[in-house]
């Protein structure tokens, strides 16, 4: 290998920096910014700003600084620690009266799974839209200032009402909370998800 080929794979795996298209402050760009805010230093800067009594004037016992394939690498490291567990489990079809005026306006309208923005999935964006709708109509038929939304799910409904209820109860010594077999697995599943890292004991049983 030619020391020209050396050079170029050595910039090509170099770990001891980010990637070039990461866009941090460069030296003359904080000397720029510093002339405009009137300091000479990025010292003198924090003087002016932090007051002095939530200073902290050692240094900070940091670990040593990682690359950003190494901080990749630990991230998903830490990530394999997790437990995946299941909390949605369809269960099947179920054969219902679909009115045409909500098939065309609601299922068949694509302005539902099409809104877009930046921070939402289009489907979720207009899951949310429907429910803003969902709570202006409430608000015309009863005439109220306010009205809630609905969940996005049944399990999820059913795991905040269970914290709620824990909420209210309070820490006890040994909190239980009992859900019927017949409700819907991906319910109960949830609940047991949402349980476990509470400390509630959940407790599946007949009605």
């Amino acid at each position: 290998m030619s020391s020209v080929d050396a050079a170029q794979l050595d910039a090509v795996l170099s770990r001891g920096r980010f990637s070039r298209r990461h866009l941090g402050s460069h030296h003359a760009g904080i000397g720029e910014m510093l002339r405009l805010l009137g300091f000479s230093s990025l010292e003198e800067l924090i003087d002016k700003t932090v007051p002095e009594e939530i200073r902290l004037r050692r240094p900070l016992s940091l670990p040593i600084a990682l690359s950003e394939e190494e901080a990749l690498k630990e991230l998903h490291d830490i990530a394999l620690q997790n437990e995946l567990r299941p909390s949605y489990i369809g269960m099947g079809y179920h054969g219902t009266h679909l009115p045409p005026v909500i098939r065309r306006n609601i299922l068949e309208n694509p302005g539902w799974y099409t809104a877009y923005t930046p921070y939402q999935a289009e489907i979720s964006q207009g899951r949310m839209e429907a429910l803003v709708n969902f709570q202006t109509m409430v608000c015309d038929l009863t005439g109220m200032a306010i009205a809630n939304a609905s969940m996005l799910d049944e399990a999820t409904a059913a795991a905040e009402a269970m914290a709620m209820c824990h909420d209210l109860k309070g820490q006890a010594d040994s909190p239980r909370f009992f859900i019927s077999k017949d409700c819907h697995p991906q319910t109960i599943s949830l609940l047991r998800t949402r349980t476990e890292p509470l400390g509630i004991e959940l407790i599946v049983g007949g009605v």
